[in-house]
């Protein structure tokens, strides 16, 4: 797996403070992607074990609020393999039940659907999938629909995509939706 990116000081993709993973790959071809160049899962540079160390090094400082995950589209097959080691390391060091200054969550996006492609199909072919969604706290689903842009979204760019709840959704059996206030 490639990466094209890591931000470290990224306030724009969830809540805090958050360390972001922009992988390389997708096939989603969205009209008026804002990461066009990470659709060629070759562009940017390999994924490796000192790249897990540089992320996890990051998060050490109690400002951070977690871990992002977009690209890109993390839930290729090829992704989710490459970011798994990286998932798990982070909740062996940041356990969910743990809530206190050293918590930290994941949130992903992605432009599969939570119930059709990634719980309908993806979950039935992969086990990766369903170890990668066992440590996502919260889930931007739906492909970027540029004729459905708005400003007025917290953390989204198209009014078709959704923020899941990935643990109450999975616990429910249905879809919990993480609701936000509208900015104006």
């Amino acid at each position: 797996m490639n990466y094209a990116d890591i931000k470290q000081y990224d306030v724009a993709n969830g809540t805090g403070i958050r360390v972001s993973l922009f992988v390389s790959g997708c096939t989603h071809g969205c009209k008026g992607c804002f990461n066009k160049e990470a659709w060629d899962f070759e562009y940017g540079k390999p994924f490796t074990e000192d790249t897990i160390d540089y992320i996890m090094k990051c998060l050490e400082p109690s400002y951070y609020s977690g871990l992002t995950l977009l690209g890109g589209e993390p839930f290729e097959h090829s992704n989710q393999i490459g970011i798994l080691p990286l998932l798990r390391r982070f909740r062996e060091k940041y356990p969910r039940e743990k809530y206190d200054e050293h918590h930290r969550d994941v949130w992903a996006f992605s432009g599969y659907t939570f119930e059709t492609d990634i719980l309908g199909d993806m979950c039935g072919k992969w086990p990766e999938t369903k170890e990668m969604l066992s440590y996502i706290d919260i889930l931007v689903d739906g492909e970027f629909h540029e004729d459905e842009k708005s400003l007025k979204l917290i953390f989204k760019g198209s009014a078709n995509q959704r923020t899941i709840r990935v643990p109450e959704s999975l616990e429910s059996g249905k879809t919990i939706l993480h609701e936000f206030p509208e900015l104006y």
